[in-house]
């Protein structure tokens, strides 16, 4: 799916087939979060707190250019379109640590958060009390 060469149409198939294979999944969350962990990355793409500078799905896919959190968009417009996930509730939240000042862009798909740990995903109880919300969006269904 993130081959430089494929077009956006084969891209788009790709996507399509991947999302697809998810409703097989022992653990969808973490096959996305794996499978978005080889797309190719940039530093900076997309503005987090600017919510008019964040690419839909289609764009993601076209552009083909990953920050870290055009991969969390691409997380969630993943599994946002899988039957499986369809009826769950999707917020993004930048949050920092009131520790280190690091800025930690996170997802939370019911009881369970992406991007506090780049390899996985946790659950809510295990995000430390010292991360300070700074933003809160709702991803509509």
């Amino acid at each position: 799916m993130f081959g430089s060469q494929d077009s956006f149409e084969t891209r788009t198939k790709q996507w399509s087939d991947f999302r697809k294979s998810l409703e097989q999944e022992p653990d969808p969350i973490q096959a996305t979060i794996d499978h978005y962990n080889q797309a190719p990355e940039v530093n900076i793409h997309t503005d987090p707190y600017d919510r008019s500078t964040w690419p839909s799905p289609w764009e993601l896919i076209k552009e083909n250019c990953y920050c870290e959190f055009c991969k969390l968009l691409g997380i969630a417009y993943t599994l946002q379109l899988t039957d499986s996930f369809s009826t769950e509730r999707f917020e993004i939240h930048i949050q920092r640590s009131d520790e280190t000042s690091e800025t930690f862009y996170l997802l939370f798909v019911g009881d369970r958060v992406v991007g506090y740990q780049r390899d996985t995903h946790v659950a809510k109880t295990e995000l430390p009390s010292y991360l300070l919300l700074q933003q809160r969006y709702n991803l509509s269904p």
